[in-house]
């Protein structure tokens, strides 16, 4: 679990630094993060969300390995993430 623990702090940093704008567009950035994360590939990842920004490469490994963490998952495991994440983006729709 501690290897786990220190990607998703690798991912979460890696939000923090991306010099993302503010409010509404930061929502935006990190559902669509989530969601190229959960069902997506690492370069889709680059293409995507991440694609205005300049990802060195010691930051694509951890989200490679993150992403490898993911899709490792049970996938019953993963069903429910992705079920978190359609419930947040209705409720986002909602509000």
């Amino acid at each position: 679990m501690k290897g786990s623990s220190t990607v998703l702090l690798v991912a979460l940093t890696l939000l923090c630094t991306c010099k993302m704008a503010t409010g509404e567009d930061n929502n935006e950035f990190f559902m669509d993060f989530l969601q190229t994360l959960l069902v997506g590939s690492p370069e889709e990842l680059y293409e995507g969300p991440l694609g205005k920004y300049d990802v060195n490469a010691d930051a694509k490994a951890a989200l490679t390995e993150l992403k490898s963490c993911i899709d490792g998952l049970q996938p019953e495991h993963k069903a429910e993430l992705i079920k978190l994440l359609v419930q947040v983006l209705g409720s986002e729709d909602g509000a």
